[in-house]
């Protein structure tokens, strides 16, 4: 008779104290090299805690496991409890931190305004800003490529999710926002999000101290903006911070000013930092590789003069090209951890209560009977055949899947065809560009940097 008992994770025997710390060191300073080598040691699904600790921490990336989890029941994993490290950031209110109906009723009511023809009205902003950005570029302007990008998809926030087109409140906004997110910008500022221990407010100059007050002065920007919005009442805003405001739950009741400022500060976050990254690989994919360069911009020509934005849209190598930037090296490493609830078998094996489950997206797309050459940038997989949501799911997945996934693709394609058909560029520097940790996502070096060579 076969064997029917759950199997046990591989992972490390018994490690020492220093070994331990040792290993979350090399994970924040070196996070993709560090997935591969724990795969290489352990298999594709593996514990990371040594035995016998709780909770025990394990990583799956098979598609099977991965079905699993996306397909759990609430009462089985908890998505909201295994994301408490973002609460400093996001607040107790921010989507990714709630459980239940909770999370299902701020689900609805953010929804709608990432979807249908709401994204038509955003192409223009998204457009018109990339223009702004690009327009003082000459023949021979150096740039670095990553701040730029970061340039547009923070201003595209401002002004699409927040509703603001310039004013001191815009520009105080901005210099804020920039601030708060540059201090995660490094391994060292992310170490203050993965140690609590570190969060200790010495003062202004300090680096917790510089937070907190940054952090309070968008709060005062942001708690101003939505009070004058209440006060004035205009009709006729598109704006997503409107629609919220507007937008009630199956009770009638409407969301709450901390609600509102919880869910902004969890759309900066999840949109800003992330289609930023993405847009510089995507822009390192296309000046690295001249037959990638040569297949956009062949289709992109193939357009009318002055093509819809949804035409744009629906161009296949562009789409390609984006999703295969977002497999290669995808923002997030992996999607948000799930805590076991009551004890669940999970691709045959077995986890006990408060056991922290991460769907590991990094290792799912480098998946060599998945991806053949996984480590090969070629967008033409994605024009051969579709990949199930357990193969590729660059923004999460079952009901933690990210609400702006369509937004953030959609302002990717417009931004690249922009830049692509209007600029051509090269690479300044040859060597590689390494993947960097910043914050909880992973992106290119600041040292990438493209020079303008021509201008069409």
């Amino acid at each position: 008779m076969a064997d029917t008992s759950p199997r046990l994770l591989n992972g490390p025997t018994n490690p020492s104290l220093w070994q331990r710390r040792l290993w979350g060191l090399r994970f924040l300073f070196r996070p993709l090299e560090t997935l591969e080598a724990r795969t290489q040691a352990y298999g594709d699904d593996y514990r990371v805690s040594p035995p016998d600790t709780k909770p025990a921490l394990v990583y799956f990336s098979t598609p099977e496991a991965l079905e699993a989890i996306f397909t759990a029941k609430p009462e089985q994993l908890s998505a909201g409890g295994g994301n408490q490290i973002l609460r400093v950031l996001l607040g107790k209110h921010g989507i990714v931190l709630l459980e239940g109906q909770a999370h299902q009723r701020q689900r609805q009511l953010l929804m709608p305004p990432f979807h249908g023809d709401r994204m038509r009205s955003y192409a223009q902003i998204i457009q018109d800003i990339t223009t702004q950005v690009r327009s003082p570029w000459r023949v021979g302007t150096t740039f670095a490529v990553r701040p730029a990008m970061q340039s547009i998809s923070l201003q595209v926030i401002l002004k699409a999710v927040f509703g603001l087109n310039g004013g001191p409140r815009y520009d105080q906004l901005q210099q804020a926002l920039t601030q708060m997110l540059d201090g995660f910008g490094s391994p060292f500022g992310a170490m203050f999000l993965f140690y609590p221990f570190l969060q200790q407010d010495w003062g202004a100059w300090s680096p917790w101290g510089r937070f907190l007050r940054l952090r309070q002065q968008v709060d005062d920007l942001l708690y101003a903006e939505i009070s004058d919005r209440r006060s004035q009442a205009e009709v006729g805003r598109t704006d997503i911070l409107a629609l919220l405001m507007a937008a009630r739950d199956s009770e009638g009741q409407p969301l709450s000013e901390v609600e509102l400022r919880d869910e902004l500060i969890t759309l900066l976050f999840a949109g800003h930092e992330t289609t930023a990254s993405a847009l510089a690989w995507a822009l390192y994919w296309i000046a690295s590789l001249p037959e990638v360069r040569s297949k956009l911009l062949a289709e992109i020509e193939g357009l009318q003069p002055s093509p819809d934005s949804m035409a744009i849209a629906r161009l296949p190598y562009l789409s390609a090209v984006c999703q295969e930037t977002l497999r290669l090296y995808p923002i997030a490493l992996s999607a948000f951890p799930r805590v076991v609830k009551q004890p669940l078998e999970i691709a045959g094996y077995a986890l006990e209560p408060g056991t922290l489950v991460m769907p590991s997206i990094y290792l799912a797309h480098h998946r060599a009977e998945v991806y053949p050459e996984p480590k090969q940038f070629r967008p033409e997989r994605f024009l051969e055949r579709q990949f199930s949501p357990y193969e590729y799911f660059p923004f999460g997945g079952g009901d933690r899947r990210c609400i702006g996934a369509a937004f953030a693709l959609f302002e990717m394609k417009l931004v690249l065809f922009e830049l692509v058909s209007h600029l051509e560029m090269a690479i300044v520097n040859p060597k590689p560009i390494r993947p960097m940790r910043r914050g909880l996502t992973v992106a290119p070096s600041d040292r990438f940097q493209l020079r303008v060579t021509n201008i069409r």
